[in-house]
């Protein structure tokens, strides 16, 4: 739903006001991606993930199984996490559209939003399907 022309007029006031209040902050929020801030999470769970393996290493060579235990414990919390700050980056951790209305399967996949591997199967399916 659009701004009304009031709503729109108060909006670049505050906007200005921040602007003049302070103009490094105001930068930064407006240029700032929420995509960075899951790239950085995925390059830190990548760290996490080779130090798992490091430490899990280190505990099988020197005989140590809680040590080992503990790399692996590492590795598998670093995947989940890189996994949710992956999904969350590519969209595929948000919810369902607030208008209950999708677009129509054969639209999604030419805008390039291909959705995930089962949604492409189903789509295959349901056009072989459609064919007989």
């Amino acid at each position: 739903m659009p701004l009304s022309e009031h709503e729109q007029r108060l909006l670049d006031q505050i906007e200005q006001a921040l602007y003049a209040e302070d103009p490094k902050w105001a930068n930064t929020v407006r240029i700032s991606d929420p995509r960075s801030h899951y790239k950085r999470r995925l390059i830190k769970a990548s760290i996490g993930f080779a130090l798992g393996v490091v430490i899990m290493m280190v505990g099988v060579v020197m005989s140590l199984i809680p040590l080992g235990v503990g790399g692996f414990v590492v590795m598998l919390a670093a995947c989940l996490w890189g996994l949710s700050s992956w999904k969350k980056m590519n969209g595929f951790g948000d919810s369902a559209p607030a208008s209950g209305t999708a677009p129509p399967p054969g639209k999604q996949a030419r805008r390039g939003n291909r959705g995930s591997f089962m949604e492409r199967m189903e789509e295959r399916w349901r056009r072989r399907h459609d064919e007989r």
